[in-house]
């Protein structure tokens, strides 16, 4: 069919022919104005059976269409001729004269004239909205169809929904008359269930078998249909690719959607959904506000058409409805309320009126039945629009018919002005246009019974009770699951209680029935539950008397607590502890060891060596933790050449191998230094003891040999810091010769210098430890130490304790320093 605007040329004798054909040219025009097709060659598609048949069938499908769109547009000229009627108090055929004068006199069709009285004459929702679309697309492009189709085609598609026998129909007429103009191609009416299912009422534009495939939506689906469903507000999707699936996607996958829940007075009677074969843009107000009001035709459309409504109409009147409801409510074991929804003049829910109280019914305020029965819920009981969301779930359930339950719900209700809440499980139901909304409010001595229970299921703990005047024992299940015993067993008695324990503990337990049943005590026990599964579990048993004014012995209660998983972490902790602290015994016997053996080859300060014209000192300072006793060591000793030999070194790592290997290191310089070998070829060959004879050991060193009668000192280094020579108040270090630390490779040539001394100068040989810190670089704390020493001291063991006090490392190592001074 054709755009609606023209749709109401089909005229009747009184109506001028002025607006043009209905669906374009017809069989009759084509075949030039005698109702007859063109003559064909002979030989041509009409010689045959078939083609003339298909000519014949095309003639009568533009006929039917045609008198389609006459209908649509007599429906709408007769309607306008009704306002004339009753505005000018005249008869019809005046009517119709005067239409087609008006019609004449301002230049429209009369089709448009009629659309536009109407308009004026009914000022509703679809007035409002052809004045907005008219407005928002005056001045437009020439492409735009005129203003005034828009209010054609809606009081068209208006007319024809109303007129439809079925939804189908309706789809049809909202498709050709109001949506095709606007690009869109498809249209699904939604019916939902009051299960919160969807059932394809009507739809328009899809391939053939896909509504049949769409046909019935189950709960809980997601689909576009389902999503403005649920949430009651219009879905916009601009292209289903990134969207949840719907009716006709696998035709257009990257096509546009609108959903808009179609919905009168407060309830959602099903959902709208628009389809465009390509992305969706952004649309403008005027046609947002068209596709609500062709939502809300659809929604009256949808009430008149369902199920419900036509019981309603045709059967039994609403109040039986109402009246089962009611029955209903009385026959239940909890508090109900039948809730009847009220709506503003514009359509709008804004409360329920309580229609009925069931017998259940206890007010939490403490009114009586009759007060709240009638009476608005919000004015009864105005929390429940807090944030509870009673009020909020009770339009959920009134709008899209999907029961709402929740197992713990608060209540709050108002009592002398004080909020009393209470925690409830509740049921919301829509029956019809009515809500039932049942609740049940939590029992406290239940609630703890339940929770006590669900405490000694997780505490794996057992009570149990025995009465002695009447014999009877009473066991949870709890504690004949401990037991490993059936419950058809039945309980044992307390008394029995050695026949279920290992033999050793029988002491134990003997001790703690003396106390309950004879001394009349309180009382506690642990040993070992023999189980008929063969399983051992270790038990605690805690027990009490109770007696009469008389103290004689009414009945004994108690439980039994499984600490098996206690008992043996605390077994594993003990090993534990003691597997750690032997550990710890053996660790500062190791400690001790290494401190010992330091202390006994370096001591803090040694006797000054017996060499002409030289004053030496030195210092040791251990680490401040035991643990971390290193390798550190100095020597200073006159050889058979009386030259002098000066040593310090640092071997790497903590502990009693440290110790051992500075050892090792310490004499076997001592004893290589006897040949007269210089200081590179001493270091060269202590490489070698370092790097073949000892286990992986590696450490740095300086060792310099000084002759005191010509004072020259000759000296080499192995990865350590360079020595500092104080002169003349300035303290500088000595060169910073090449050299590998001992024992990192097998083969290693040394550096060596030669310097000669002047009276008066200091020579310091020290370990890291001395100047190593953690935030600083060696350079600056080389340079810090250069600073101290410089400073004047009258004596050189005043020179060194000045060192070892200002000294700014803090690594907590070793440190050991050696000095000589020139005389």
């Amino acid at each position: 069919m054709s755009n609606t605007d023209q749709s109401g040329e089909a005229s009747r004798d009184d109506e001028p022919r002025r607006h043009g054909a209905a669906a374009g040219p017809s069989a009759a025009e084509s075949a030039g104005g005698d109702g007859m097709p063109d003559a064909e060659p002979p030989g041509g598609p009409l010689t045959s059976p078939v083609g003339r048949l298909a000519v014949t069938v095309e003639r009568l499908r533009n006929e039917v269409q045609a008198a389609h769109a006459a209908a649509d547009g007599r429906a709408l000229m007769d309607l306008a001729k009704g306002v004339l009627v009753e505005r000018l108090h005249c008869g019809p055929a005046e009517a119709a004269r005067q239409l087609a004068e008006l019609a004449e006199q301002s230049a429209m069709t009369p089709l448009e004239l009629a659309v536009d009285i109407i308009n004026q004459a009914a000022r509703d929702r679809l007035t409002e909205v052809a004045v907005d679309f008219a407005t928002a697309v005056r001045g437009t492009p020439p492409a735009m169809p005129p203003t005034v189709s828009a209010a054609v085609r809606l009081r068209t598609a208006e007319s024809s929904a109303l007129a439809a026998e079925d939804t189908q129909a309706v789809a049809d007429s909202l498709l050709q008359h109001a949506l095709e103009p606007l690009g869109a191609t498809g249209v699904a009416i939604w019916a939902a269930g009051a299960d919160g299912s969807l059932t394809l009422a009507g739809s328009s534009g899809f391939p053939e078998g896909e509504a049949e495939r769409w046909r019935y939506v189950p709960p809980g689906v997601a689909t576009v249909a389902r999503t403005a469903l649920t949430e009651r507000r219009t879905e916009w999707i601009r292209s289903l690719a990134s969207g949840p699936p719907s009716i006709g996607r696998t035709h257009h996958p990257d096509g546009g959607r609108v959903a808009v829940p179609t919905g009168v007075g407060g309830r959602i009677h099903g959902v709208l959904e628009i389809c465009w074969p390509t992305p969706l843009v952004t649309q403008p107000p005027a046609v947002v506000r068209q596709f609500e009001a062709l939502a809300e035709l659809c929604a009256h459309t949808l009430e008149i058409h369902s199920p419900s409504s036509s019981l309603t109409l045709d059967g039994p009147p609403p109040r039986t409805v109402l009246s089962e409801l009611t029955d209903l409510a009385d026959s239940l074991c909890d508090p109900a309320l039948v809730l009847i929804p009220q709506v503003d003049d514009t359509g709008h829910l804004t409360d329920f009126r309580i229609h009925h109280v069931n017998h259940r019914f206890r007010d939490p305020a403490g009114r009586p039945r009759s007060t709240v029965d009638g009476a608005l819920l919000l004015e009864a009981y105005p929390l429940a629009a807090d944030e509870s969301g009673l009020f909020s779930h009770l339009e959920r359930v009134y709008a899209t018919g999907e029961p709402f339950r929740a197992g713990h719900m608060t209540l709050t209700a108002l009592v002398d002005q004080v909020p009393l809440s209470s925690v409830a499980e509740v049921s919301m139901t829509r029956h019809g246009d009515s809500v039932l909304l049942i609740w049940r409010i939590e029992d406290e001595m239940a609630r703890l019974a339940n929770l006590l229970e669900h405490a000694q299921r997780l505490g794996r703990i057992g009570g149990f009770e025995e009465n002695f005047v009447t014999g009877e024992i009473t066991w949870n299940s709890q504690l004949f699951a401990l037991y490993g015993r059936a419950e058809s067993e039945g309980p044992a008695p307390v008394e029995d209680l050695r026949a279920h324990a290992h033999p050793d503990d029988a002491v134990a337990i003997g001790r703690f029935l003396r106390t309950v049943l004879h001394h009349r005590k309180p009382a506690s026990a642990a040993f070992r539950l023999l189980r008929p599964d063969g399983v051992t579990r270790h038990i605690r048993v805690v027990a009490e008397p109770v007696v009469d004014i008389d103290d004689s012995l009414l009945a004994v209660r108690g439980a039994y607590q499984d600490v098996s998983a206690q008992h043996w972490t605390e077994v594993a902790l003990a090993a534990t502890r003691d597997q750690l602290a032997h550990s710890e015994q053996q660790s500062a016997e190791r400690n001790r060891l290494a401190l010992q053996l330091q202390q006994a080859i370096m001591p803090s300060t040694a006797a000054p060596l017996d060499a002409p014209g030289l004053r030496t000192a030195v210092r040791y300072r251990p680490a401040e933790t035991d643990h971390l006793v290193g390798g550190d060591w100095y020597d200073a000793v006159v050889l058979p050449s009386k030259h002098i030999l000066l040593s310090v070194g640092d071997v790497a790592g903590h502990g009693i191998e440290a110790a051992t290997s500075m050892v090792v290191l310490r004499n076997a310089l001592r004893g290589l230094a006897v040949t007269g070998a210089g200081p590179a070829q001493l270091l060269s060959w202590l490489n070698s003891v370092a790097h073949h004879l000892s286990d992986s050991v590696t450490a740095t060193a300086v060792c310099a040999l000084y002759d005191p009668f010509r004072r020259v000192l000759r000296w080499a280094r192995a990865g350590h810091l360079p020595p500092v020579l104080v002169r003349d108040g300035q303290a500088t270090t000595l060169p910073l010769l090449k050299g590998l630390l001992l024992g990192a490779a097998s083969d290693i040539t040394y550096q060596e210098a030669e310097m000669r001394l002047e009276i008066g100068d200091t020579l310091l040989m020290y370990t890291d430890g001395l100047v190593e810190r953690r935030d600083r670089s060696m350079e600056e704390s080389l340079k810090h130490l250069l600073m101290t020493a410089s400073a004047k001291k009258t004596t050189l063991d005043q020179r060194l304790d000045h060192l070892l006090t200002y000294s700014r490392s803090d690594t907590d190592d070793d440190t050991c320093i050696i000095s000589i001074e020139v005389m």
